[in-house]
């Protein structure tokens, strides 16, 4: 038998904050968000891309973009959140769904695209 658990880790994870949004109505029908904060461990960050923003009512525009690796171990629904990355909050692309965990090897099955838009 090999024991692997001698050797380095090749990849490192950050530590990330998952901020989750709780919508409620007041009695006039007034929205009103709340925000729970989770911080997550182990989090593989990939910056994206980097873009101006193609629309004549916002000419300076910017766009910037994080593909995140969440642990297996991160089971919560990702829909609607935000996410502080490197200090930097960013809003959750669509509905991520995690990969079949017994089909990854590895420690991260649960990919999420972020993105901030400033401008």
């Amino acid at each position: 038998m090999v024991r692997l658990d001698h050797l380095p880790q090749l990849l490192t994870g950050e530590t990330v904050t998952v901020l989750t949004p709780t919508v409620s109505y007041d009695a006039h029908g007034d929205r009103s968000v709340a925000w729970a904060d989770t911080e997550v461990g182990n989090v593989l960050v990939a910056p994206s891309s980097t873009a101006d923003v193609e629309d004549t009512t916002r000419p300076d525009g910017t766009r910037a973009s994080f593909t995140l690796g969440f642990p297996k171990t991160f089971t919560a629904s990702l829909r609607g959140c935000h996410v502080i990355v490197r200090g930097v909050e960013c809003a959750v692309v669509g509905d991520p769904q995690p990969y079949t965990a017994a089909n990854v090897p590895g420690a991260w099955n649960y990919t999420a695209e972020v993105e901030r838009v400033n401008g």
